[in-house]
């Protein structure tokens, strides 16, 4: 971005003062890079107090509230409310560019989706994806302004934590198509029944252009009986010859051989709806077949890694919830290897419903003829442990607190041989992602 103090005035209908130009964006004061505009955004944490430290850092102006007193000689747009002001200089962003936007929600798979999306857009676009997980009030205005000037198909994901979010961020996007991977009991402590998270996620119609497409999985009966003004397309039906392995999953659909480098049938429905948005934009199975084999595959998504002692170990602990355990387990009932051990960390943001939903996991626990399980967190130990032990000893069946990942990490750096499989799946919060790095250092 390349933007006067003067022009980001006039779109903010805000008073300045100095000048500059301005050619990022940033309301971290401790990632600020010379030329930024410095957003200083009102939370739990002031970012008024970090305006000197921001320009210390090269910050070419400062957004800030009316509320706060600047000194005349910073240079300053200012604004009512600096949160509102970031998104709608986004949303300026947005239409000054003008891609193509794909835009996806839902309970599980939204990044995954995204990252292979995003994949096979790039076979004949120039693209852009949300980073990380920028999906948020926040994030998703910074995904637009850093969106290259060239971008061609824009793929943003969207997150959701509470009704009335997604209304906001798919107006904020516009897409030209939307896509919900599938509805899982996220957050279900905030929306208590999975029909409530459905029509949250069917929010995301809101600003879905009028001549756009909403993709939804097909055995979906809260999305696929749901009332939307768009045209509505199912993604899911028509798979064959599915075949799962340490390293991947292949399967057949329309004729044509797909390869992804993830396990699970979760991961062919994330998959399939990537393909589906490319069918929209015109692009061939063949450049969709390439781009599933190599996508960038961001971290702690169903991500294979291996041990120095040549141990596969399966990452998925950036989040969790039943229905996402019960298909990463039915994914690794899958894989041959000799043996098969699971790391399961408590699921958070279940709410009352916590208790019941982490004991009803115990009968998947144990069809998933695993060799071992290591159970993370009082919510499994009180309520799955009993139901396990029923056929796992002391000595296949071991438990943490979520104090205890040093012990955990000690206890399996010395599990398995060469060729077994180490499945990690967890909500965040447990930080499983600690184990995971210190086992593949």
């Amino acid at each position: 971005m390349n933007y006067s103090m003067t022009t980001i005035g006039d779109v903010l209908h805000a008073s300045i003062q100095g000048n500059g130009r301005v050619t990022g964006v940033a309301f971290d004061s401790r990632l600020v890079k010379p030329g930024d505009l410095f957003v200083a955004l009102v939370s739990d944490n002031d970012g008024h107090q970090y305006i000197q430290s921001a320009l210390n850092r090269g910050a070419v102006a400062v957004l800030v509230d009316d509320q706060h007193d600047i000194s005349s000689d910073i240079p300053a747009i200012i604004v009512k409310d600096t949160l509102k002001a970031l998104q709608q200089l986004g949303q300026y962003r947005r239409q000054e560019i003008n891609p193509k936007v794909v835009a996806i929600t839902g309970s599980n798979g939204k990044t995954t989706t995204k990252d292979m999306t995003a994949a096979v857009a790039a076979t004949n676009f120039k693209t852009f994806k949300t980073p990380e997980n920028f999906n948020n009030e926040i994030g998703v205005p910074m995904t637009l302004l850093e969106m290259p000037e060239d971008t061609e198909v824009l793929v943003v994901e969207l997150g959701m934590d509470r009704p009335g979010q997604l209304t906001e961020l798919s107006h904020l996007v516009s897409p030209d198509i939307a896509i919900i991977t599938m509805i899982g009991e996220a957050h279900i402590e905030f929306f208590k029944t999975r029909a409530n998270i459905a029509k949250a996620k069917l929010e995301i119609t809101q600003g879905l252009k009028p001549e756009g497409t909403l993709l939804i999985p097909f055995d979906e009966p809260l999305l696929t009986q749901a009332a939307v003004t768009q045209k509505t397309i199912t993604f899911g039906q028509g798979v064959s010859a599915v075949h799962t392995t340490a390293h991947g999953t292949t399967f057949v659909y329309q004729q044509t051989l797909f390869a992804i480098s993830v396990i699970g049938g979760y991961n062919i429905m994330n998959a399939l709806a990537a393909i589906s948005a490319g069918i929209l934009l015109h692009i061939d199975l063949k450049n969709a077949v390439t781009a599933l084999q190599n996508f960038d595959l961001t971290k702690n998504r169903t991500e294979r890694l291996a041990t120095a002692r040549g141990i596969t170990l399966i990452s998925d602990v950036y989040n969790s919830n039943p229905t996402a355990v019960a298909a990463v387990l039915s994914a690794l009932k899958a894989i041959p290897a000799p043996h098969k051990y699971l790391v399961l960390g408590d699921m958070l943001e279940l709410g009352e419903q916590a208790d019941d939903l982490h004991a009803g996991l115990g009968q998947t626990v144990l069809d998933a003829n695993v060799d071992g399980v290591y159970l993370v967190g009082p919510l499994l130990n009180q309520n799955m442990a009993p139901i396990l032990q029923a056929r796992f000893d002391s000595a296949h069946l071991h438990q943490y607190e979520t104090d205890q990942l040093a012990e955990l990490i000690e206890d399996l750096k010395t599990l398995g041989e060469k060729g077994d499989v180490i499945l990690l799946k967890a909500s965040h919060g447990i930080h499983l992602e600690n184990v995971v790095n210190a086992l593949v250092k």
